[in-house]
């Protein structure tokens, strides 16, 4: 939803407070976080305070020039008593007993409010969808009586609930919050002083000068750029709209139809959230779930993320040279080495990260190091100078942009704590055990499905935190090693942003290029649809995960590659020529027996490439026909 279209006071208003949000988080990460229910309600009443002050409560008042309206000034006030409240009092907090000792009037009252301004703040910042899952949640919790069969339970009283949900760690301030107020916002504002410092400008040239050249350059760009820049955004739609204004008309002047442009850009973006080592703000909350350090979590995702885009970007090149697109023209692509001679540098605070990580700090601190490295290395060029000016504006922008973020993740809260309040995540294991019969593909199945419903309708982190919650023990309950499971969620999370109906990052890209929104929606399932594949082979076989021998793991990355290949070519229906029916189908099955990891499906694979290869090569060469020899002159 847009934001207010508000004054010079007002956006002064909104800036001091922005500032003052950043600062607290920084200052909180150097010298060490206050107790969790303090710098978690302090969070949330910042991120309240400035949805309020931003989001109009309707969709038509963005429009609208002037102030804010008397009743969001009032709201705002009630937000930043009902999180007061809990500051104030958080050592009483600490201290009683749950349950036990019943809420005072004022618990109570600060409670609810509490309650309904969270789902209000989610459904102006982030939608209707998770505010009404929200809801329901709420509902189960106290109609537990009378409902069906293995979904019964006792129920809870409305004291009860927000007992849960208010007075303790558990609701609107357990896990998905808490990962917010640490690590989340910090590479939020990691990313904006990278983006400040010119670091996007120069991720887009960069993929210009490795790429540009190439048949089909200008998409090849799009792919490469969305790959960085997802490395530091972590936001599908973001990533969309920040690289796709530029790559989009780029690809429609080079000659590729709109909405394959507008697919390439989407497909491309969404995968910038499973792409280290940044990824996007559902793999920070996914290290916390799972107790996977966040480190690790990098590590498993490294291969299945490469994968992803160079399927993408085969694609490209097979779709290219069937329509005869050529790259940039020479006077139009940088020098790589001119062009990492002179920006280089803003590769190292990513480097940073890794580092910081591998050295045994967390990720807060990883990314508060990162941000000073940014800082320091902007002073090597005058024009990406960080001054006193610059860092308040990338605090400022690397703020606003959180509250999305922030907003979701303490609705999602409401959810989790109706799960742990009534047993819900139980009840949903032996749901999902019973309906797929004790079987993990159909149980796998049941799982996407859910995911891609799930992630239509809700930004990826709250999507994966449902899942995290209802369905992801089913599957570890059958035997799945944790980290599978949990990547498995979050990549249908994240792939349900391209998927139809409901595709937002598609939908997105469709309104630049100015393409039907269906057909940029299907094209990029056709892109992406490695990512549809991978998550089935990592749980079956984790070598794609950098799990297992040594051996074992590199015949899976290499069988992988050539898979994606074969994949791309059978979708764009072009490998050496154009293909015939049966040489795509055969393609096709072929990348999918070399994705999927193993000895036998390993041979079959290459053995249906060597056919189809043999085919291709005998038709090129009858095609071309016999060569001329030129007359002699004898």
């Amino acid at each position: 939803m847009k934001t207010r279209n508000l004054d010079n006071t007002w956006s002064l208003i909104i800036k001091i407070i922005a500032l003052a949000m950043g600062f607290y988080h920084l200052l909180t990460a150097m010298f060490g976080i206050p107790e969790a229910t303090l710098h978690r309600s302090a969070h949330l009443m910042f991120g309240l305070v400035l949805v309020f002050l931003q989001y109009p409560i309707r969709k038509k008042e963005s429009n609208i020039s002037g102030g804010v309206p008397f009743y969001d000034i009032i709201i705002t006030v009630i937000s930043i008593a009902s999180m007061a409240y809990l500051m104030v009092n958080h050592k009483y907090m600490l201290t009683r007993f749950r349950y036990v000792h019943p809420l005072k009037p004022l618990d109570m009252i600060f409670g609810i409010l509490a309650v309904i301004l969270v789902l209000e703040a989610a459904r102006r910042a982030v939608g209707i969808a998770l505010p009404i899952i929200s809801v329901i949640f709420l509902l189960y919790a106290l109609l537990g009586p009378v409902m069906p069969g293995i979904l019964r339970h006792r129920g809870a009283t409305l004291e009860t609930i927000i007992d849960h949900l208010y007075m303790v760690n558990e609701g609107l301030f357990g896990i998905p919050i808490g990962v917010s107020a640490t690590y989340i916002i910090l590479f939020i504002i990691f990313g904006a002083f990278l983006e400040v410092s010119g670091g996007g400008d120069f991720f887009i040239k960069l993929s210009q000068a490795i790429a540009g050249g190439s048949s089909g350059g200008t998409a090849k760009v799009a792919v490469v750029s969305s790959a960085l820049l997802g490395t530091i955004s972590g936001s599908a739609v973001a990533n969309v709209v920040t690289t796709g204004t530029f790559t989009i008309p780029m690809m429609k002047k080079a000659g590729y139809k709109p909405h394959f442009a507008g697919a390439v850009e989407a497909a491309a973006s969404s995968g910038g959230q499973f792409m280290p080592p940044v990824m996007g703000a559902a793999a920070f909350v996914l290290a916390e779930f799972s107790g996977i350090p966040y480190l690790h979590v990098i590590k498993y995702a490294f291969i299945p993320g490469t994968l992803y885009f160079l399927a993408i970007f085969f694609a490209v090149h097979f779709q290219a040279i069937k329509s005869g697109i050529k790259g940039l023209p020479k006077d139009q692509v940088p020098n790589l080495w001119k062009t990492l001679l002179t920006g280089g540098y803003l590769l190292l605070p990513v480097v940073a990260i890794v580092v910081l990580l591998v050295s045994g700090f967390t990720p807060m601190y990883a990314a508060l190091g990162a941000i000073a490295v940014t800082i320091a290395l902007s002073w090597i060029n005058k024009e990406t100078r960080l001054g006193p000016k610059k860092i308040l504006l990338a605090l400022e922008k690397g703020v606003k942009a959180s509250v999305m973020v922030i907003s979701a993740c303490a609705c999602a809260g409401i959810v989790i704590g109706v799960v742990s309040l009534t047993g819900l995540g139980l009840k949903f294991t032996s749901m999902v055990v019973q309906l797929s019969g004790g079987m993990l593909v159909p149980a796998l199945l049941l799982t996407m499905v859910a995911a891609l419903i799930l992630g239509m309708g809700l930004p990826t982190t709250p999507a994966y935190i449902v899942q995290a919650s209802l369905l992801i023990p089913a599957i570890i309950q059958m035997g799945v090693l944790p980290i599978s499971a949990h990547l498995f969620a979050l990549y249908f999370s994240v792939i349900s942003n391209i998927t139809p109906p409901v595709a937002i990052s598609s939908y997105a890209a469709a309104g630049i290029a100015g393409a039907d929104a269906m057909k940029t929606s299907v094209e990029s399932v056709k892109l992406g649809l490695v990512a549809y594949i991978v998550p089935f082979m990592f749980v079956f076989n984790p070598a794609l995960l950098l799990i297992g021998k040594i051996g074992v793991i590199l015949l899976a990355i290499v069988t992988s590659l050539i898979g994606i290949v074969c994949l791309a070519a059978g979708l764009q229906s072009y490998y050496f020529m154009k293909l015939l029916w049966f040489e795509r189908i055969i393609l096709i099955v072929a990348s999918i027996s070399l994705i999927f990891p193993g000895y036998r499906t390993d041979l079959v694979g290459l053995g249906l490439l060597a056919f189809v290869t043999s085919v291709q090569l005998f038709r090129k060469r009858r095609s071309q026909g016999p060569a001329v020899n030129a007359p002699s002159d004898k």
